[in-house]
Order: C-alpha cells, then structure tokens, then sequence
C-alpha cells in the first residue's frame, strides 16, 4: 500500500508541476487531492483507533482531530479558491482548520510519548518540559531569523490581508511539533514506530511549503506557483500512510541510544540560545539596534528556560527524595524479616556486637516457640504465619523501644536488651507472661508456650563475643526444652517456670 500511495501522490505533484494541465485544472486536482488524502487519514485513524485501547487509541484520536482540522481547512480553502475564484482566500477558518492541525499532532506525539509512564519525570511534566524545549527552540530560531527575513514577510503580509496565522504561526507551529517529535524520539521508544516516522515527514513537508509561501507572500506574489504547494500535496498522502502504518508496543529499556537522547534532551534547548545570545552580543557589539519584537521574544525564551530549569530542579528534588526512600526501604528489607517485620538475623548480629563494644550490661534472650510445628502441620502455613506476626508483637511490648527484637529463623526468636539495670530472669519471665494469653488469629484461637534462655553480660569483657552470648543463650534453651518447656533457663539453670 505504501508503494501505491506514495506513486498516486508522485503523479498528482507531476500532473500539477509540469505545465501538462491548464492551471485551473493543475489547481483542482491539487486541492482535491489533498482533501482526499485527508478525508482517508481522518477515516483511517479513526478506524484503528477504535480497534485499539490505551495509548495506542488515544495517540490516534487525537490524530482524528488534527486530520478533521485539516479537512475543515482545506474545504474552506477550496471553496474560496475554486469556486469563488479568490486566489488566496481571507477567511478565518481555513487558517484556523490548518493551525490546528500541528497543535493537535503534537498533542498526539506527547500522548504516544509518554502515554505508558515509561519516562523518568511523570507524564504531565514531562510533557511540560518537552513542549517548553520546542517552544525554546523555535523561539531561539525566531530571533536569529527575524531581522533577516521574517520582519519582511509580516510586514508585507500585514499591510495585504488574510493574517498572521496562515504566514508564520501555521509553519512555526510544525516546527515545534518536529522538534518536540525528535526529541520524544531519543528519549522514549514508543515514538520510534512507522506511524510517527510518516507524521514526521509530514510535518517536514507542511513547514517546508509554509515558508515558501509565507517568502512568496512577502515579494507581493498574488499567485502562488503550484511548485509551492509540493509540501502541502504531499503531506496528506503521509498522514494517511500513518494512518495505516503498523505500529507497535514497546516498553523502555536503559540503552546507550537511550542515554544519548537523555543527554540530547538535556542539550537541545540550550545550543539555539547560545547561538541566538552570541548573536545578539556580537551584534550589539558591532551596532545592530534590536527592535521592541526581538527584545520581547528574546527575554520570553529566557523565560522560558527559567521555567524549564524550574521544572528540572523540583524533578531532580524528587528523584533525590525518591532515592533516599528507596535506600532506606532496601535497607529494611536487608536487615528485616519479611514476615513479621521484626529485625532480622544479620541486623541482631550487627547491634549484638556493638552493645559488646559498650561497658553496659547486655542479655541477650532465645526465644523457641513450643507448639508451633502443631499449629502449622494441622492448620496450614497461613495460620502458622498469623501467630509468628503474633509473637513478634509480644516480644515487642515486653521490652523497651530501644532494645532488639529478631527472627532468628523458622520459630525462634531473640532479644536483645543493652543496659538493664534489673536481673536478666525477670525480662525472661516478662517474655513467658506475654506469650501465655491466648494468640487469637481473626478465625482461631491458638494456645502455645516458649521455652526461653538467657544469657548476659554484667560488665566490659573484650574475651566475651556475640558468638559466645549467643552460643550460651542457645545451650539455654534447649535445657529449657529438656526441662520440660515452657521456662526460662539462665546459663543452664532453671530460674523460672510458667504455672
């Protein structure tokens, strides 16, 4: 298909050019064709979007609109040029229908861009941010061209007719939508597809014929030549190839090619200024006077670039606050267990041995909770799991805020306290009282003891090593068990026992 559209568009630009048909017939198969192609991008569009959800239908939708803006124009234009026989039509809709057209694509472009979330800024800003680059961008290159060209254009389009709009607003507003469209396409993959590359082209062609006829325009020409209107013939035919392009889904990957747009996306914006600053300083230099619209545009691009850095700066705020969160929520997960939220293995290890560089009394409790294997293997993993959570809440409320609770694994438990002044046995027989209540799970209601052993530190001993507190702890418990279960056993002797 696309060979055919493109030979059908050849032969209408050749039909048109070559001086084969009277001009009024050159003219009419010009201005037909392009409505036609319109018309088909509009109805093409709109069929695959209805096919389609998500990005992949609103991009299009919005590609409707641009196409009906379109249509609009060229019915309007064709209805003043051929069957009024006014060369160059002054009403305000067919200008209008063409303006719309680039605002509408480049709607369109952003949603494809960054309709998935696929970008690092969030998606509203982001397109902020992209559209402020190409408004930066043309606003630099305005500057550098208006002393030399477009003054001359306005000037003699104002003082003839029709109006700003269709002379320099019309092709100004594709370049936005292009530089807008190279830029997305660095930097999100999702634009790197069939359908963009032909609106692309398109918006090259459109520009292309709209500076040639806004320069046509401005030397007094009352008859546009049809070589002019290549762009404008040809563009249609484009869109309706976007229109059924195949496209495609992609999700963003972290690429080479993919950090070079991020660089270029960083640097687009800036490189125009910096040619239209040192412009203006070598022409103020040399005693260039710049008129108020040069000044006026030149401080709205710095402004704009201030508003850009703005957005940039409140962004690099949050990734930063985003980076923090996700350093401290990676280092819970590193030194917490999963399920009960308590510390873990390696962060008890790691306060054990800082409590033993201290001179403070340390105890340190080894918790094995009696009667769990029963619950698991006769009630399922689930509810074995709601009492692990129960537990640890216990042990939690038996000690203070700045003493360690930890799972140490499976069903056992420890606790560290650094600096208690009282007898460890007592935190022991605190630890037997909590976990004597009932454990009630939201459906059941379980019964379980705890065999508990202690071991302590009373004073700075540098021969006395985690290993060893744990070690003795350990030996504790499993005297406790021997004993009977359910007690406390302090290096190996029987201190209490739960009634």
């Amino acid at each position: 298909m696309t060979t055919g559209v493109l030979l059908v568009a050849t032969a209408v630009v050749l039909l048109v050019v070559t001086g084969v048909l009277p001009r009024e017939h050159a003219l009419m198969i010009d201005k037909f064709a392009q409505l036609a192609f319109a018309t088909a991008a509009l109805a093409c569009f709109w069929s695959a979007a209805r096919r389609r959800h998500g990005t992949a239908r609103r991009w299009r939708l919005w590609m409707v609109a641009a196409m009906a803006g379109l249509v609009v124009g060229m019915s309007a234009w064709i209805w003043g040029q051929i069957f009024l026989g006014v060369s160059m039509p002054s009403t305000t809709v067919a200008p209008l229908g063409f303006l719309l057209v680039p605002i509408l694509t480049l709607f369109a472009v952003l949603v494809l861009g960054h309709g998935g979330g696929s970008g690092s800024l969030p998606g509203r800003r982001s397109r902020v941010v992209i559209v402020l680059d190409g408004l930066i961008v043309v606003g630099s290159l305005f500057v550098l061209t208006w002393v030399s060209l477009l003054e001359s254009i306005v000037r003699a389009w104002a003082a003839s007719g029709p109006g700003f709009a269709t002379v320099v607003a019309h092709p100004a507003a594709y370049l936005v939508t292009l530089v807008v469209l190279l830029v997305s396409s660095w930097t999100h993959r999702s634009v790197r597809q069939l359908p963009v590359l032909f609106v692309a082209l398109g918006c090259v062609a459109q520009s292309s014929s709209g500076w040639a006829f806004a320069f046509l325009v401005s030397r007094q020409v009352t008859a546009i030549p049809t070589a002019a209107d290549i762009g404008f013939m040809v563009a249609p035919a484009l869109f309706f190839l976007a229109s059924v392009a195949p496209g495609h889904n992609t999700r963003e990957h972290s690429t080479g090619r993919l950090r070079a747009g991020e660089l270029l996306h960083l640097l687009v914006p800036y490189l125009p200024m910096l040619v239209t600053g040192l412009f203006i300083v070598v022409g103020t230099a040399t005693g260039v006077r710049l008129n108020a619209l040069e000044i006026y545009v030149g401080l709205g691009v710095v402004l704009l670039v201030i508003a850009r850095q703005l957005l940039t700066l409140i962004d690099n705020v949050r990734l930063l606050e985003q980076l923090r969160d996700s350093r401290e929520r990676l280092r819970h997960q590193a030194y917490h267990d999963p399920l009960t939220g308590v510390a873990n293995r390696s962060l008890f290890r790691e306060r054990l041995d800082l409590a033993l560089a201290g001179s403070e009394p340390v105890v340190v409790l080894f918790i094995d909770v009696d009667g769990f294997k029963h619950v698991n293997d006769n009630f399922g993993h689930a509810e074995g799991d709601a009492v692990l959570r129960i537990v640890a809440k216990r042990l939690q409320g038996c000690v203070r805020a700045q003493d360690t609770v930890a799972r140490l694994g499976g069903d056992e438990f420890g606790v560290l306290v650094d600096g208690y002044p009282l007898p460890p046995e007592e935190i022991g027989n605190r630890v037997l009282e909590a976990l004597k209540a009932p454990h009630r799970t939201g459906i059941r209601r379980h019964t379980i003891h705890a065999s508990v052993g202690v071991s302590h530190r009373l004073s700075a001993d540098s021969t006395l090593t985690a290993d060893d507190l744990l070690g003795s702890a350990d030996a504790a418990m499993y005297t406790a068990k021997r004993l009977g279960k359910g007690m406390v056993v302090v290096h190996g002797s029987v201190e209490a026992e739960l009634p």
